[in-house]
């Protein structure tokens, strides 16, 4: 019998060079630098993530301050001003107040949200958007029965929160609805219906607690899975790692198999003597 170094000196990884090989190969090639790239994509989630978590972490911890600090008439509440808590002093305006359609609350039961304008002393308004309520029937058509807000001056707290829009929303502006049904918050919007001039953004009510607990309060935001981002990250670096190591078994595992072949072939008959 052959012995095995023969057998691979006589060209048994030549098989690299068949189709299936060169294929398997560059395949492999493709993978490892994609899957570092997966891998890079999804640690830049998890820092983003990261960073959005503590940025809303520090909003939601931050003391009260007036709202006219944070945001005024035709201002665009940035990142960094969402969910920051603030303050007003004013009279809710309940003659003017509307509902957004198909807003669900913590059970996921689909409702209105009310939003109430709120009367400041220099008589500009601060759109509140004072809770959820459920709707009166499935067709969401008929405006809803609204528990009343507190009666005359009123100081209220809440989280500042910018215009929805469908882009950033994903929620379509539907023409034709019912009267004093809206599908979006949006003060430019509020402000030309109103007749008057309506601070930027709106305020999502904490404080002062309705009455019979409803309309119910919005919770605050819940943070963003990070580290489900990271776990992927190394998920995805371990893969490319796994490649080349994967592709090696496969190559020597092929190897042996070729080189036992070949050690179990007949010898050729040496040619007789005369």
């Amino acid at each position: 019998m052959r012995p095995t170094t023969e057998l691979y000196g006589r060209g048994v990884y030549r098989f690299l060079l068949s189709r299936q090989w060169v294929i398997l190969t560059l395949v492999s090639l493709l993978l490892i630098p994609t899957m570092i790239r997966l891998g890079f994509w999804q640690m830049h989630r998890y820092e983003e993530r990261t960073a959005r978590n503590q940025l809303v972490s520090d909003a939601l911890s931050s003391d009260a301050v007036p709202v006219e600090r944070l945001t005024a008439v035709g201002h665009v509440v940035t990142r960094g001003e969402r969910y920051r808590n603030v303050s007003a002093t004013g009279v809710f305006d309940t003659g003017h107040e509307v509902v957004v359609r198909r807003r669900v609350n913590a059970d996921d039961t689909v409702g209105f949200h009310v939003l109430t304008p709120l009367v400041l002393t220099d008589g500009k308004v601060l759109l509140v958007n004072r809770g959820w309520i459920p709707a009166d029937g499935p067709t969401q058509t008929a405006f809803p029965e609204i528990p009343a807000p507190p009666a005359g001056r009123v100081t209220v707290t809440g989280r500042l929160m910018p215009d929805e829009t469908t882009a950033a929303s994903g929620i379509k502006d539907l023409k034709g609805l019912p009267d004093r049904q809206v599908m979006l918050i949006n003060s430019e919007r509020e402000s030309r219906r109103l007749g008057t001039q309506v601070l930027g953004g709106y305020i999502a009510l904490t404080a002062p607690a309705p009455k019979g607990d409803s309309p119910e309060l919005l919770g605050p935001p819940g943070s963003e899975d990070a580290a489900l981002n990271f776990a992927y990250t190394i998920q995805w670096w371990l893969f490319a790692a796994g490649v080349p190591v994967g592709w090696l078994i496969l190559v020597r595992r092929e190897a042996r198999e070729r080189a036992a072949a070949a050690a179990r072939e007949p010898e050729p008959a040496e040619p007789a003597t005369v």
